[in-house]
C-alpha cells in the first residue's frame, strides 16, 4: 500500500478495569516517521484497555486530520480486534462507556477519503504497544514522587 500506515495501541494498568489508560499511535509513509503520539485516555472507574485502545485511534485520526491527510490513502492498524471490528460495522457496540468513543471514531473516519482499518497481531505492533506503556511509565512515576516541601 502506498499511503499512511497508523499503528495504534492501548493498555490499562495495573489494574484492567479500574487502572490507567494509556495509549500510543505511530504515523508513517514509506517507513519513515511522520509522527506520534501518547498519553492517558483514563483513570480509575472508566478506564478500561478498550477505552485507551479506542483513544489511539482517536488521537491518530486527529492528527492525520490536523496534517492535512485525510485525502491520502491510509491504513490503521490496531492489535485491538474489538476496536477493529466494531468500526468495520462488523461488531455491535454494546457498552456505554464505548458507544462515545465509537461515535468519535466513526465520525472522525468519515472525514476521510481513504481509509482502512486492519487487524494485527499483537507481536507486529510493538512500537504503539512501547509508547503506550511509556504514558504509563510516565504517569506512574509522577504518582509515585514524593510531595514537595
Amino acid at each position: 500500500m502506498t499511503g499512511i500506515i497508523v499503528w495504534a495501541d492501548g493498555l490499562c494498568e495495573p489494574v484492567n478495569p479500574g487502572g490507567i489508560a494509556c495509549y500510543g499511535w505511530i504515523a508513517s509513509r514509506d517507513g519513515l516517521k511522520l509522527s506520534e503520539g501518547l498519553g492517558v485516555a483514563a483513570r480509575g472507574s472508566r478506564a478500561t484497555n478498550n477505552v485507551a485502545e479506542y483513544q489511539a485511534v482517536i488521537e491518530a485520526l486527529r492528527w492525520l486530520l490536523s496534517a492535512g491527510h485525510s485525502g491520502e490513502p491510509v491504513e490503521l492498524r490496531s492489535d485491538s480486534q474489538l476496536v477493529t471490528r466494531q468500526l468495520a460495522g462488523d461488531y455491535a457496540v454494546r457498552s456505554g462507556r464505548i458507544r462515545p468513543l465509537y461515535d468519535q471514531a466513526r465520525a472522525l473516519l468519515s472525514q476521510f477519503r481513504d481509509i482502512r482499518l486492519r487487524w494485527v497481531p499483537r507481536d507486529q505492533n510493538e512500537e504503539a504497544d512501547a509508547l503506550s506503556r511509556c504514558a504509563y511509565a510516565e504517569i506512574a512515576a509522577v504518582g509515585t514522587r514524593p510531595a514537595s516541601p
